[in-house]
């Protein structure tokens, strides 16, 4: 029996397990439910399940997926950091899109967030009916 990993013909006894498979196995030596993982995180088993399914068409996309990576790890007691560079690797389109320079484009400067800029909105906004109160009662 075949499966085709990277476009290449693999037999199934001599390759590596899969990301999926592999996260699962160590969930569950360590004894660790989806549904443990699931209350801490507030993220539904049905995510937990696809991921451990290697079913990213169900999962957030792009940085949400390796937070929800992340957050998987720590809650087995993994690296989080290594997991999702073994997740990466499993699946290309993600690599692709860590490595390419337009995400540093997209990343925020510190400090700036872009809750700020509703707030700023407000203040103006609130300044300008001060302003119109004032004048009308003066």
């Amino acid at each position: 029996m075949f499966r085709i990993m990277n476009s290449s013909m693999v037999a199934d006894d001599q390759a590596a397990p899969d990301f999926g498979v592999k996260i699962r196995q160590l969930r569950e030596e360590r004894g660790v439910s989806l549904r443990q993982i699931s209350d801490v995180t507030n993220i539904s088993i049905g995510v937990y399940e696809a991921l451990e399914r290697n079913d990213i068409s169900l999962l957030p996309g792009g940085l949400y997926r390796r937070a929800l990576v992340r957050s998987y790890a720590i809650e087995v007691g993994l690296d989080p950091e290594q997991m999702v560079q073994d997740f990466l690797s499993q699946c290309s389109h993600e690599r692709r899109i860590a490595e390419s320079p337009h995400v540093a484009k997209l990343r925020r400067k510190p400090g700036t967030s872009r809750s700020a800029r509703p707030v700023w909105i407000i203040s103006v906004l609130l300044a300008v009916v001060a302003i119109a109160v004032f004048a009308l009662f003066w």
